[in-house]
């Protein structure tokens, strides 16, 4: 196997988990180690960083449901081909992504499980309807079973039984919510749960969810307590940026909801600056698989920049501050060689995640 030599900056992460930029890292067989090899076969200039993972894609599902496993595997090589290398598959029909996870070249995936919602409450087909809430912490046990340490729970939803009154409302009882969240911390996983919705998460913080996914209905209050409480967000920029299509779709038939989802969308940008600055930790997702394509990673991550997130949080958050909220490997000694090259600095210009000069996987150059 080809030994390389990264001259760097690369972004290394020390025993005590402090990430900070260094010099000469070699890949040697599949491992890095910043111990000179006794040969070097291959010189490597350029900024190195860990891949980038996507915590809320759909891999496996699209636009007409479960997608065939050749459509997915090629989705997935979108995926890499930009250098995301780990995803969070975040919900999906059961098993629409058993496949993929043995395939070579393909990101890793950690699978959510099926999302738990209740009938008419959710996107037809994509999740695991529940006819009595009260099912809840039993549903989110058995998911926890079938997946790869998380949960995806769909916190709020249209309720369209109000007719013109309909709005955005949430799909459990607090206390329902509480013993769910109990259910797989104590079954060891972590808890994703899709809101948009003001009036969701409150309750979200009280039952101590993990990651709260679009999150466009938080207050500063609740970005701080997120905070304090190490709960993360993800902010799906790319499609909150679809919420004006989703409220003239309403119409005259959900007034409210159409009001609501418009005023989400008039306000983005300023919530998510008010992210930004209340310092909670940030994750990056597409929401693809549906309304968005596989590997836009780059595109989320530019309008972070545009909206005014610093690139060198951006790089972090995308990269070893990810891979650590994630428990994923690191570029650290000893570690698998998994890994992307850019030709720029990254934290001076966020666009360059748009076009990696390499992407290694295991040693193995995929790009």
């Amino acid at each position: 196997m080809t030994i390389r030599h990264l001259v760097g900056p690369c972004a290394w992460t020390n025993e005590e988990g402090v990430t900070t930029w260094v010099r000469d890292v070699y890949d040697v067989e599949g491992r890095l180690t910043r111990a000179r090899p006794s040969r070097v076969d291959e010189i490597v200039e350029g900024w190195v960083t860990p891949g980038l993972v996507d915590v809320h894609a759909h891999l496996g599902y699209g636009p007409r449901g479960i997608t065939p496993v050749e459509t997915a595997v090629l989705d997935g090589r979108s995926c890499v081909s930009v250098g995301i290398l780990d995803v969070r598959d975040c919900g999906v029909p059961a098993r629409a992504n058993d496949a993929l996870t043995t395939m070579p070249g393909l990101p890793r995936i950690i699978r959510c499980g099926q999302h738990l919602a209740r009938p008419k409450r959710y996107i037809r087909g994509l999740g695991l309807d529940l006819d009595d809430p009260a099912d809840l912490p039993a549903a989110v046990a058995e998911q926890a079973r079938a997946s790869d340490g998380w949960v995806k729970i769909v916190g709020d939803w249209i309720d369209r039984s109000g007719g013109r009154e309909a709005v955005l409302r949430p799909l459990w009882e607090d206390a329902v919510l509480c013993d769910a969240v109990a259910a797989a911390h104590e079954a060891g996983a972590r808890v994703a749960v899709h809101t948009f919705s003001h009036r969701t998460i409150d309750a979200l913080l009280t039952a101590g969810v993990d990651s709260i996914e679009h999150g466009t209905g938080m207050s500063r209050e609740h970005m701080d307590e997120a905070k304090r409480a190490g709960i993360a967000v993800t902010p799906t920029l790319l499609q909150v940026g679809l919420f004006a299509d989703f409220a003239a779709q309403a119409g005259e038939k959900y007034p409210r909801y159409r009001d609501e989802m418009a005023a989400m969308h008039a306000s983005a940008r300023a919530h998510f600056e008010e992210l930004v600055d209340s310092c909670v930790t940030l994750l990056p997702g597409t929401d693809s698989g549906g309304y968005q394509r596989f590997g836009s990673l780059a595109d989320e991550l530019a309008r972070w920049a545009e909206w005014g997130c610093p690139p060198e949080r951006i790089v972090e958050a995308a990269t070893w501050g990810v891979r650590q909220f994630l428990g994923l490997d690191v570029l650290a000694e000893g570690r698998g060689a998994d890994y992307v090259v850019y030709s720029s600095d990254p934290t001076l210009d966020a666009g360059v995640f748009a076009r990696p000069a390499w992407v290694v996987i295991g040693g193995r150059r995929l790009r």
